[in-house]
């Protein structure tokens, strides 16, 4: 009987999860090794920030996902080495502790992080939405700082601490400064009705000439006028200098007092892709091949945010969004097979189906399959279906569906409370979590 060749997938985001997919069932062994147990749809994470829904109903169970698949194992853990030599991962897991896992094909898709491009100030005085962690800190700062302006007697203190600042104007931070101003105008102004001069303001931050850079102009200078009729300013060819715990320092010096800035522009490779010690890009990618193979070593493949790959007659790589990476996992799969079967492996070929962006209630911009632009409600239909579609969970796509029909219709959202109280409250921004641990189970998340 032939040997079954072994598959370890690092990372369980939208590209492990779909590789692992493609392999399921399939006479191969697959290992996904992830640090939580449970898959996080990120689209929704800023919805998570906002009241929107509630944190459980965008992750999923990796389990679940493969109940049905027993050719996949998964495995909580972090990874603390590569050894490509060897075709051997050093897990730090607190089920198993520490321990080697053997390869015969390593998937490195283990995503990316928020470049803050080595500024320490920036990186310790923003917020960023990465993960599910990140959405429910910055849920539990907002919703406290409007317990602590209710409070205030200043009018001035009162505008700084009520003032929000959005840097990058990408579909992350349009969404994002969105939903912050419907927060207040349409939820939180009721429960504060009875109290003076409680005025939110929302600031988006942009250093290029416009936001969506990558959308035609049409639907550029819509999502501008959009925004901008919601009630958020918006601000281009304006670049940010400096972030300090009293605000934003904008490159011509002028400061923006403020005690919430949410960072989305910006990402580079998740630190683990230095573990396999070859040249990275300068947003510490791996560079691949057309195959998605990593370049200077055998049998491992990257895809996703992590890899780095040149576009077709372009000077640019691919960029970090959710389609490349899942369209990049199947090729990943398929290779994977063809390596085993001693045929020969395929090159990657993006099919580009085009790009959403969601502003706020009945306001969006698309381009569907590329050639289908779409401006306000058409385009805020569309995207709302896509995404209770591409959801995983019909319990999740349940729970979400009748969360954006109950805040339609009553102008409500749900997921209000706050977590915890901060030792000092005078603190604008609590003290960030450890990166590199596994701090945040299931059980933590499912019981709310």
């Amino acid at each position: 009987m032939q040997n079954r060749k072994r598959v370890i997938i690092i990372g369980a985001g939208f590209a492990g999860i779909k590789v692992a997919k493609q392999l399921a069932r399939q006479p191969i062994d697959v290992l996904i090794i992830d640090r939580n147990n449970f898959h996080t749809f990120t689209p929704l994470l800023y919805q998570v920030a906002t009241c929107s829904i509630k944190p459980k109903s965008v992750a999923y169970p990796i389990r679940d996902i493969f109940q049905h698949a027993p050719n996949v194992s998964f495995l909580r853990g972090t990874i603390t080495d590569i050894n490509t030599r060897n075709q051997q991962v050093l897990v730090s897991s607190p089920d198993t502790g520490m321990r080697y896992e053997k390869y015969d094909y390593l998937v490195v898709v283990a995503g990316s992080k928020v470049s803050h491009f080595n500024d320490h100030d920036i990186a310790e005085h923003t917020f960023s939405l990465r993960d599910l962690q990140d959405a429910i800190e910055l849920r539990d700062h907002i919703v406290s700082l409007f317990e602590k302006a209710a409070w205030t007697d200043c009018d001035a203190k009162k505008d700084n601490i009520l003032t929000f600042v959005v840097v990058g104007g990408g579909a992350t931070g349009l969404e994002t400064a969105g939903a912050l101003h419907e927060l207040y105008n349409e939820v939180l102004s009721k429960s504060y009705s009875n109290l003076e001069n409680m005025k939110a303001r929302v600031i988006l931050l942009e250093a290029r000439e416009d936001i969506l850079g990558t959308f035609p102009q049409a639907l550029r200078k819509s999502a501008h006028k959009q925004l901008t009729a919601l009630g958020v300013e918006v601000r281009t060819n304006t670049r940010v200098r400096n972030v300090t715990p009293a605000g934003v320092v904008l490159e011509d010096g002028t400061m923006i007092d403020s005690h919430t800035v949410i960072w989305s522009t910006g990402v580079e490779g998740n630190p683990l892709a230095h573990m396999l010690q070859v040249p990275l890009s300068r947003d510490k990618r791996i560079p691949v091949r057309k195959t998605l193979a990593v370049k200077g070593v055998q049998n491992v493949f990257a895809a996703g945010d992590i890899a780095y790959l040149l576009q077709p007659n372009s000077t640019q790589a691919y960029p970090t969004i959710i389609p490349v990476a899942q369209q990049q996992a199947v090729t990943v799969a398929k290779n994977i097979e063809a390596e085993i079967q001693n045929q020969p492996m395929e090159t990657f070929n993006y099919v580009d189906r085009g790009s959403m962006a969601t502003i706020g209630r009945s306001k969006a911009v698309a381009l569907v399959f590329n050639w289908l632009p779409l401006q306000g409600m058409p385009a805020w239909l569309a995207w709302l279906t896509l995404h209770l579609l591409v959801l995983m969970g019909m319990r999740n796509r349940f729970q979400v569906f009748l969360g954006w029909v109950w805040h339609y219709i009553k102008f409500d959202r749900s997921v209000k409370f706050i977590r915890h109280t901060h030792p000092d409250e005078s603190d604008t921004k609590p003290a960030k979590r450890p990166r590199n641990i596994i701090d945040f189970t299931a059980r933590r998340i499912f019981s709310r």
